[in-house]
C-alpha cells in the first residue's frame, strides 16, 4: 500500500498543477476586479465609451505592425526582432524630410490629404528599403544556419538601426506637425471621437483586408504559402524562393510603415527610441493571435489594444489599486499568459500548431 501511495505521488504533475493554481488565481482575480468596478460604477458610459475607441485605435497600430512579425515568421520560421526599428525608420524619416519642410511651407494646411499621401508614401519606401536591405545583408548569409543564429542577428540587426537613426537624426524627440484636418472630433452614432482615432481604425481595417486579399488571392501570395509550407518544394515547382521571402519582408514593412504614419497622426511624436515599445507589443500580439496566421495577428493586436485600454479601469479599479492606468502593461502580458496558458498556439493558431510547431 505504501507503494502504491509513493507511486502515485510520483506520478503527479507538480507544473501542470501550479500551471492549474496559476490560472485559477488570475480568472478569480479578474473577475473579482471586474464584479467590484461594475458595482461601484466609477466612470460614465461615455468614458467606457473613450477607453474602448481608444483600445480599438491602439489595437490596430498593433495589428498593422504585428502583421510584419507573422508573415516572416510563417516563411522563415524566424522572430524579426528588428521589425520594430523598420516601423520607426519609415516615419522618422518621413517626418525630417517631408511632413517638417511641408508643414513649414503651408503645403500641409492647404493640401492636408496630398500632404498625407507623401508623407505616407514616404514612410513605407523608408521602411520597405530598409527591411529589404536587412534581408539582404543581415538574414539570406544565414538561412541555413541554426535558428539561434538569426535570432540573435535580428537582435543586433534592431540595435544597429535604432543607434544609426539617433545619430542621423538626434536622439531627441522631434513632433509631428499638426494636421488641421485632423483636429476636433466626429459624431458618430451619437459618439464623440477624435478624427484622428477614425482615421486610424478605418486606414488599418482597409490596409488589414487587403493584406489577406494579397496573401489569400494573388498570385504571389500562393508562392509565399507554398514557401512557407516548404522551401525545397516549392524551389522545384519553380519559385523563386529568395525573391518571395524579399517581397515577404517589403510587404511586412510597408504594414509598419503606414502603421508610423497613424501612430504619428495619434502621437503627434517619434523618436529612434519609438519602434521598441510598439514592436515589443506587436509581437505579443501576433503570439496571442496565432504567429504565422494574418487573421490572427489582426486579432490579437485589436485584443491588446483593448486589454491595455480598459482592462486597468475595469480590472483593477475595484480591487482598490491606486492608478490602474499604470499597469496597462502588466494587464496586457497577463492576459497574453492565460490565453497562451489555455491555448499554447495561441487565440488562432490551429494550423500552427499543427505543421509548424
Amino acid at each position: 500500500m505504501q507503494t502504491t501511495i509513493r507511486q502515485r505521488f510520483e506520478n503527479i504533475d507538480y507544473l501542470d498543477i501550479a500551471l492549474w493554481v496559476l490560472r485559477i488565481v488570475i480568472i478569480v482575480a479578474v473577475l473579482w476586479g471586474t464584479v467590484a468596478t461594475i458595482l461601484d460604477n466609477p466612470y460614465s458610459t461615455e468614458q467606457w465609451l473613450d477607453f474602448l475607441i481608444f483600445g480599438l485605435a491602439q489595437g490596430s497600430l498593433y495589428a498593422l505592425i504585428a502583421l510584419g512579425y507573422t508573415l516572416v515568421y510563417g516563411v522563415l520560421l524566424m522572430i524579426n526582432f528588428a521589425h520594430g526599428e523598420f516601423f520607426m525608420a519609415g516615419i522618422f524619416t518621413a517626418t525630417v524630410f517631408v511632413a517638417i519642410p511641408l508643414d513649414a511651407s503651408g503645403f500641409t494646411d492647404r493640401h492636408p490629404i496630398w500632404a498625407l499621401l507623401v508623407i505616407a508614401v514616404v514612410a513605407i519606401a523608408t521602411s520597405m528599403g530598409i527591411a529589404v536591405l536587412t534581408e539582404r545583408v543581415a538574414y539570406r548569409p544565414l538561412r541555413r544556419a541554426p535558428r539561434l543564429v538569426p535570432l540573435i542577428t535580428a537582435i543586433g540587426a534592431s540595435f544597429f538601426w535604432q543607434y544609426f537613426f539617433r545619430g542621423l537624426y538626434g536622439s531627441g524627440i522631434t513632433a509631428f506637425p499638426d494636421v488641421a484636418l485632423l483636429k476636433g472630433s466626429w459624431t458618430i452614432l451619437g459618439l464623440e471621437i477624435l478624427k484622428s482615432q477614425v482615421v486610424v481604425i478605418v486606414a488599418s481595417v482597409l490596409m488589414l483586408i487587403g493584406l489577406y486579399i494579397f496573401v489569400m488571392r494573388t498570385r504571389m501570395g500562393k508562392a509565399m504559402r507554398a514557401v512557407s509550407e516548404d522551401k525545397d518544394v516549392a524551389a522545384l515547382m519553380g519559385i523563386d524562393v529568395d525573391r518571395v521571402i524579399m517581397i515577404t519582408f517589403a510587404v511586412g514593412a510597408a504594414m509598419a510603415g503606414a502603421a508610423g504614419v497613424l501612430y504619428a497622426l495619434m502621437y503627434r511624436q517619434v523618436h529612434f527610441f519609438m519602434g521598441f515599445f510598439p514592436g515589443l507589443k506587436a509581437f505579443t500580439a501576433a503570439v496571442l493571435g496565432g504567429i504565422g496566421s494574418v487573421p490572427g495577428a489582426a486579432l490579437g493586436g485589436l485584443l491588446l489594444g483593448l486589454f491595455e485600454s480598459v482592462g486597468p479601469c475595469l480590472f483593477l479599479e475595484g480591487l482598490g489599486i491606486t492608478s490602474p492606468y499604470q499597469l496597462k502593461d502588466v494587464i496586457a502580458f497577463t492576459m497574453l499568459v492565460l490565453v497562451l496558458l489555455v491555448r499554447p498556439q495561441g487565440i488562432m493558431g490551429e494550423r500552427l500548431a499543427e505543421k509548424k510547431a
